[in-house]
């Protein structure tokens, strides 16, 4: 392998993975390109969009046994917390179809928990460290984060889920309904039991922060440039260069972080990935209106309630559709109408001021990244497909890309996250 200080890479995608990467690789020596179609982090990135959590516990995949029985009713019901529009059905059914496969067994779901927590287990401590050293140490909040449930009935109704946390070493503190009223005195008294994943975390900005990264690896040398990415040249194995709309960028290597959008790209250097968008919704409304001083999830909404600096965010919803479906606004107004249940003082307001958001989470149908080398070449490497766990595991993800284009493979077992995993339609278990 050529010597990393005359190494030309190129990261396509400048979301949190794209980002970290870019500067993980600049740290090895690396000459690096970053390239993007919009700004970093900007509003057309997953990486803006998201919850903001940063959870060791986000080891559960959305695939767990029994889902299939409840496909029909999210089909006919325009409120669930999951909506396939039926015009796509037909193209996503291969889709769906591995994804029920992925989840049918405990033995799968334990194994995919597994792989998720080897990127999620230690990702607020890489967060905060990050955050630190880009001087913006009040981005990332250590506070906790908190699932509130109706009482320990409703709790253990989960238990399998919470099964998977326990397995992957989550530490948690269970609170009554008094302890919850003094931790969260806004939340509805209709929530008496709580659990506080205390190692949790969660960023107030992700969108200044992310743009944070990418300056700091453009401080240090990376190239930052708008442009989007088209394809592949080759010279037999040989990676040339990456096509673009603003022509041909010459480089050594490639890494493809670009989130939803990777799929065509893979497919391009020899991999035909089933990655799908998992469209995702949330509206910010001001936190003078009342509402959690923590991050909380309430379990009858499975939705993240998330005081950041712009406001409350109140994210959740997946919806399955193509990228170029205009958004359902509706499933911002579920999130809102769930918020004025769960905080008295936000259903006592007449009005809110919401800003509202969709974008693309980028989704595998077992629930694990992409991260490996392509089948048509070494020198294209595939950092993608986060799907839930994208902002949380970038740092550690980042790390992983710059290891292994160095050749210098680290601890981190990346077999579960191989592209070839999906070869002749079949998911490992």
């Amino acid at each position: 392998m050529a010597n990393a200080a005359r190494t030309h890479t190129l990261v396509i995608g400048s979301g949190i993975v794209g980002a970290c990467s870019a500067l993980e690789l600049v740290r090895a020596g690396h000459t690096v390109t970053l390239i993007d179609i919009g700004e970093p982090a900007g509003r057309q990135s997953a990486s803006y969009g998201h919850g903001c959590w940063i959870s060791p516990a986000s080891v559960v995949p959305m695939s767990m046994p029994g889902l299939w029985k409840k496909i029909p009713g999210y089909l006919l019901n325009p409120d669930s917390p999951l909506v396939i529009r039926w015009r796509h059905v037909p193209r996503l059914l291969p889709w769906l179809l591995r994804f029920l496969w992925a989840g049918s067994s405990v033995p799968r779901v334990e194994a995919t928990a597994r792989a998720l927590s080897q990127l999620l287990h230690d990702s607020p401590q890489h967060h905060q460290a990050l955050s630190d050293e880009l001087g913006t140490p009040e981005l990332i909040r250590c506070e906790g984060l908190l699932y509130a449930y109706p009482d320990r009935r409703a709790f253990e109704a989960e238990a399998l889920s919470w099964h998977l946390r326990r397995m992957t070493g989550l530490r948690w503190r269970e609170l009554d309904a008094t302890a919850l009223a003094e931790r969260e005195p806004d939340l509805d008294r209709h929530y008496g039991f709580g659990i506080l994943a205390e190692d949790g975390a969660h960023c107030v900005d992700p969108g200044r922060y992310v743009s944070k990264i990418v300056e700091m690896a453009a401080a240090r040398g990376a190239k930052v440039i708008r442009a989007k990415a088209g394809g592949f040249v080759f010279a037999g194995e040989r990676l040339v260069g990456v096509r673009t709309d603003i022509g041909l960028i010459a480089c050594d290597q490639a890494v493809v972080a670009a989130g939803a959008w990777s799929k065509r790209l893979a497919s391009g250097a020899g991999d035909e990935i089933p990655l799908e968008s998992e469209r995702g919704y949330h509206g910010v409304i001001p936190l003078n209106a009342g509402g959690p001083r923590h991050p909380v999830m309430p379990s009858d909404g499975k939705m993240a309630n998330t005081p950041t600096l712009a406001g409350l965010r109140l994210s959740g919803q997946v919806e399955l559709a193509s990228v170029d479906t205009p958004p359902n606004w509706s499933r911002v107004d579920i999130l809102i109408g769930h918020a004025r249940r769960t905080y008295p003082a936000l259903a006592r307001m007449q009005e809110l001021s919401v800003d509202k958001w969709m974008g693309h989470r980028p989704s595998t149908p077992d629930g694990l990244p992409v991260i490996g080398r392509s089948t048509r070449s070494p020198n294209v490497f595939y950092a993608f497909g986060h799907g839930h766990v994208g902002f949380a595991s970038g740092p550690v993800t980042g790390r992983i890309v710059a290891e292994h284009l160095a050749g210098l493979p680290g601890a981190f077992d990346i077999g579960p996250y191989s592209p070839r995993r999906f070869k002749f339609g079949r998911i490992e278990p």
